[in-house]
């Protein structure tokens, strides 16, 4: 099967790059303000106000009918988890993935936050998840195929002593959210299409401290793991370009204040 996978020129890069900048800038914003207490409705109040001070729509709210600019995936949640008045409490982890669209281009990221002190389990599939990325990131070369980041992020995953979920996977990003090509978390190398610079890719391991077997809630959103473990996951908006692989979603230079979460131009 052919996959039609969209490359980017200069000029779309560019304007990615500060989609990119926008999503991990207001994604940095959230991971500091992520404190017990804290209501994960306040969280998604804020990252969509923050977006538009900046430029930019939120990619997630109305996207196949999500209710939220942002997703909290709190403890077992592995991904999609929808703000609400859940309070989160000293020992959680919550998963923050946030995205825009700025200029007609799509920025994605994530992170998975501890809440106050966590257990050593929770610290260690934290750094798991986010390591995970990483190797996956080292494939992206014009040399390999799309399944030697799948297999990079498994390996280094499981030799953690930790699983992948199979359920859902990265996908390729532009002018869509959700572009070919696919991007799973597990499988053999060189398979899938070859790599070629200004391929644009959202890699983002998810993954569990127990089984990768998922259940979806009954809002049809919510992802848990099946087994109630903690789940774990990071993301990027990352490119091939000519001087080799380039994190487009880290952070946007501070030029613009930031916010408190208690001024409730948000709430």
């Amino acid at each position: 099967m052919v996959v039609a996978i969209n490359y980017k020129t200069d000029e779309e890069l560019a304007a990615m790059r500060r989609s990119g900048q926008i999503a991990g800038r207001v994604l940095a914003e959230l991971r500091a303000l992520v404190a017990p207490g804290v209501e994960t409705r306040d969280l998604d109040a804020y990252a969509e106000r923050r977006a538009e001070e900046l430029g930019a729509e939120p990619a997630f709210k109305g996207y196949r009918g999500y209710p939220a600019s942002l997703c909290t995936s709190v403890n077992e949640v592995i991904i999609h988890g929808i703000p609400s008045d859940r309070v989160l409490r000293e020992g959680d982890i919550v998963g923050l993935d946030f995205g825009v669209l700025y200029q007609g281009f799509f920025g994605d990221a994530a992170v998975t936050c501890p809440v106050g002190r966590v257990a050593p389990l929770a610290e260690a599939l934290i750094a798991a998840a986010e390591t995970a990325f990483f190797k996956g990131l080292e494939q992206l070369r014009d040399d390999r195929r799309i399944s030697d980041i799948s297999h990079a992020v498994q390996a280094s995953v499981e030799a953690r002593g930790f699983s992948v979920i199979r359920d859902f996977v990265g996908h390729g990003i532009g002018r869509s959210l959700h572009e070919e090509p696919q991007i799973p978390n597990f499988g053999a190398p060189g398979r899938g299409p070859k790599i070629r610079r200004r391929l644009t890719l959202a890699i983002e391991p998810m993954i569990a401290a127990g089984r990768p077997e998922v259940e979806v809630l009954s809002d049809g959103w919510t992802a848990c793991t099946r087994d109630r473990s903690l789940a774990a996951h990071f993301e990027h908006t990352v490119a091939l370009t000519d001087d080799g692989p380039e994190i487009l979603s880290l952070p946007l230079p501070a030029d613009v204040p930031r916010r408190r979460l208690e001024e409730k131009p948000y709430a």
